[in-house]
């Protein structure tokens, strides 16, 4: 099987043998791995001052970027990540050369999410408000953006390109998430519904990401009919072993080696987590190998491989 083609098997929950796959959201790390500047920090003023032919040659090497960081690291798919600054022509451009490069070895995503996500400290009283004063203006606006996004969609499925999309609205703190689940189920459950019922009429698989402590909006999440919840963040409180008896018959689950510990634990207790999160996951089937977050910024290159050593290792289906 190629690594896409385990991504689809443990996204739909059906059995298979060899290696659990492996995802992450994002590949910080492109500076020290390949020494190349990743695509979310190339400027856009440069962008705009490039040729056409130039322009090019920049699409081809964000795509080939990607690739390589798949293939290093032996991801069994990609978020695609676009600089600043480009439309969505650009964005085909590129993803036809990832599968020019590629073939069909990497589930493809973009990122896909039009739910209201956790607000920024300076806009978080301006929304409180408009929840409380003006609670149908806000549902219309959440009908807008899921509009909006699934007529995106219709688009992007013309490409013949994309395999689905990544929804990458935060909901929770550390310790719950930002909205009541009364509220949750009021200004963003239905939309959340909506919204993967349409990708998924499409043909696309939707993998749901959400930092924090999920448990008291589970059920909602779940329910909204998601290919996978990721990352189910310990560091929120999220016990993938629980959530993995909750609802794992349910959705496929990515996650969850601890990014604290990666960044700043020991190597056993890295080790541990790894261990952890595959003794947990694994069972069943319907489970993708990943952090808790992403390979970010300041997080050890050596911290990671280690990690995919200990997945190398332990995470086989006999």
């Amino acid at each position: 099987m190629t690594p896409r083609e385990r991504f689809i098997a443990a996204l739909e929950r059906r059995p298979f043998t060899g290696r659990v796959p492996h995802f992450e959201l994002e590949f910080f790390l492109t500076m020290e791995a390949f020494g190349r500047i990743h695509p979310s920090q190339r400027r856009y003023g440069q962008w705009r001052q490039m040729s056409e032919h130039e322009r090019a040659l920049h699409r081809k090497d964000v795509a080939d970027l990607h690739v390589t960081v798949a293939r290093r690291f032996e991801q069994a798919g990609m978020l695609y990540h676009a600089p600043g600054g480009w439309e969505d022509e650009d964005v085909r451009g590129s993803l036809e050369h990832v599968r020019e490069i590629s073939g069909m070895d990497y589930l493809l995503t973009l990122h896909g999410d039009a739910t209201y996500s956790l607000p920024s400290g300076e806009h978080m009283m301006d929304f409180v408000a408009k929840l409380a004063d003006q609670p149908q203006e806000m549902k219309d606006q959440a009908q807008q953006m899921v509009d909006q996004a699934l007529a995106r969609g219709e688009r992007i499925r013309s490409w013949g390109v994309l395999d689905g999309f990544c929804l990458c609205a935060d909901y929770c703190f550390n310790d719950n998430p930002f909205l009541s689940p009364a509220m949750f189920d009021e200004f963003i459950t239905p939309y959340l519904r909506e919204l993967v019922a349409g990708y998924r009429k499409m043909g696309y698989y939707v993998i749901k990401h959400t930092d924090g402590n999920i448990m008291s909006i589970l059920d909602a999440l779940v329910d909204a009919h998601p290919h996978a919840l990721h990352s189910l963040d310990p560091q929120g409180g999220v016990d993938i072993a629980e959530v993995k008896r909750l609802v794992g018959d349910k959705v496929c689950l990515i996650g969850n080696v601890n990014c604290a510990t990666l960044q700043a634990g020991t190597d056993e207790e890295v080790v541990e987590s790894a261990r952890y999160a595959l003794r947990n996951g694994m069972p069943g089937g319907g489970y993708v190998f990943g952090t808790s977050n992403c390979i970010y910024t300041g997080m050890a290159l050596a911290r990671y491989e280690l990690m995919l050593d200990v997945w190398r290792s332990e995470g086989n289906y006999e």
